[in-house]
């Protein structure tokens, strides 16, 4: 299938020697209509798949009551419906009103790479709670990802392998060579351990997808919930199937042309993004001193830098984390830091880890990073969202191909980002090498017709992962849209006991389609609290009581 049709020509020609968890009835199915344009509509329409739901879980962990789980058969290439097929995962938590019941509601945590399925097996509809009344809440494991077969995995350690070289190089000691030697042999991996989904998991396929899945479970009209890259799969749906949705909501928004044609300029602001949030965790360190677990005193950015400073001359030993015990690098203490910094709720654990890191015990940070940052499957092996991020993005984003451009670009974020500079140009080498492009990407325009449902989104003025620059975009492209705006700190609004204004405004959107008034603007409520006292053992379980029980958030786009 040749390219979807955009507002400008991508050059993507040669190649040059990256708190998942927080920390996120109708009537028959509507016939395939061609109101989306001829660009939109695959030369054949695949057939509608049957679903079978039966309960379902996991044994990994313990499983949530009421979760039924189906699979769809869908083409790999939607050109060519009756060959090779994708399996996609999917579950759901139907309606606990069924004589009220609306429809279903999907939803998307982002990434790219983040899979629903195991999350409602293990959480049910905790981060849609409150719309569980009126809908069937349904998670589905994208292409390429998570219990959806054939499941992206570049089979690396994702510490000494991934993308993101350890230690992360500066200007002053950088080897280029080894930077892109580094950066060869994970795209190698990737290659060779992954086939032909490489080249369909874009977005516009996923979307594709969702509509045979709106189609398979019986609405006429697709009801959709997508948090930070989700906000890119709602727009696009919305872009190709502009008659085929009722009501989206779409939280922590990213522009969706900077994300399809401009991900370097992205890339930028996200960088800017995490300082000014560390800007605004070390002022809440300082009005509140019992929060921060008395990390910092009157300076906690001194402090932190301190700490940094230290642990890059003597890594911290971790022997209360016993699953994981290996001394902590300045690295990793960076590295924590940007997952815990995206929900402020976990404000306060993040705190406590730098107190005791500042106090010389690094086993609350060992294990964060383990069980946040670079996360574990239960063999032991590294979970492959990375890989996911790093070969969806890779394959529909238009990255430069030029080595110099990243290594210049390096060296100016050693200056502008001083505490994360890592993670992102350094980083993102391996998309200059990746040689696959997405037969189906779809670059726009995402313009959205007055005739159609209004779009709602959601930003966060301090929101590090997309900042909220990206929201005004996406709502000046999309044309037809609404921006419902929350003051205040952290990667997306909804839910998470951040601001019971945006958790109403939201619902009563996405019940009745009554849209909050132009300009509405809510307020943050969540607390920077004292966290409970530290377990004198640190382990898996500890962690999750130090962090409080809550919703699991969504998944940052890109870090």
């Amino acid at each position: 299938m040749t390219r979807m049709p955009g507002r400008r020509t991508r050059r993507r020609r040669g190649v040059v020697a990256v708190l998942t968890a927080a920390l996120l009835a109708l009537p028959a199915p509507l016939a395939f209509a061609d109101t989306a344009g001829e660009a939109a509509t695959p030369a054949a329409r695949a057939p509608v798949p049957a679903l079978t739901w039966a309960a379902c879980g996991t044994t990994d962990v313990a499983t949530a009551a009421g979760v039924q789980c189906a699979t769809a058969d869908l083409p790999l290439d939607h050109d060519r419906p009756g060959g090779e097929q994708v399996r996609i995962a999917l579950a759901r938590v139907p309606a606990t009103q069924p004589a009220q019941r609306i429809g279903s509601l999907f939803f998307n945590l982002g990434g790219p790479g983040a899979p629903a399925v195991q999350l409602m097996q293990t959480s049910g509809a905790s981060i849609l709670t409150s719309l569980n009344e009126r809908f069937d809440i349904i998670g589905f494991d994208p292409r390429g990802v998570g219990q959806s077969t054939p499941s992206i995995d570049c089979k690396v350690n994702q510490e000494t392998d991934g993308s993101s070289p350890r230690p992360w190089p500066t200007p002053v000691d950088l080897d280029v060579e080894a930077l892109v030697g580094h950066a060869q042999r994970y795209v190698d991996n990737c290659l060779a351990n992954n086939g032909e989904i490489l080249r369909h998991a874009s977005t516009a396929d996923v979307a594709r997808d969702l509509d045979l899945l709106r189609a398979a479970v019986g609405d006429q009209q697709l009801t959709y919930f997508g948090f930070s890259y989700g906000t890119f799969l709602g727009a696009t749906y919305a872009a190709l199937f502009p008659d085929r949705y009722r009501a989206m909501v779409l939280d922590g928004p990213v522009d969706p042309e900077q994300y399809a044609d401009d991900p370097v300029g992205l890339s930028t602001l996200q960088g800017a993004g995490f300082e000014h949030t560390l800007g605004s965790f070390v002022d809440a360190c300082k009005a509140d001193q019992a929060a921060c677990s008395n990390f910092g005193g009157t300076d906690p950015l001194a402090a932190y830098d301190a700490l940094l400073a230290s642990a890059a001359t003597t890594p911290l030993p971790a022997d209360r984390y016993a699953t994981d015990p290996r001394p902590v690098t300045a690295d990793d203490i960076r590295d924590v830091t940007l997952a815990l910094l995206r929900a402020k709720r976990v404000w306060n654990v993040l705190a406590t880890a730098l107190a005791q890191a500042a106090a010389g015990d690094g086993s609350l940070t060992r294990a964060l990073v383990d069980l946040v940052v670079r996360p574990r499957r239960p063999d032991g092996s590294y979970d492959p969202q990375l890989d996911r991020f790093f070969t969806i993005t890779g394959g529909e984003q238009a990255w430069p191909t030029g080595l110099d451009s990243y290594v210049e670009r390096g060296a100016r974020e050693w200056v502008d980002v001083p505490h994360f500079w890592g993670a992102f140009a350094y980083s993102e080498v391996p998309f200059a090498l990746w040689p696959r492009e997405a037969e189906d990407a779809y670059d726009g325009p995402f313009a959205v017709p007055g005739s159609s449902p209004t779009p709602l989104v959601i930003a966060t003025t301090d929101d590090p992962a997309t900042p909220y620059p990206g929201a005004r975009s996406m709502v000046a492209e999309l044309g037809n849209a609404r921006l419902l705006t929350m003051y205040g700190s952290g990667h997306t609004a909804f839910g998470q006991d951040n601001s019971a204004c945006v958790d109403t405004a939201a619902t009563t959107y996405l019940v009745d389609g009554t849209l909050p008034a132009p300009g509405t603007v809510c307020r943050q409520e969540t607390p920077f609290a004292a966290p409970q006292q530290a377990p004198s053992q640190v382990s898996a379980t500890a962690v999750a009581a130090l962090a409080g029980a809550g919703a699991p958030g969504p998944v940052a786009t890109g870090r």
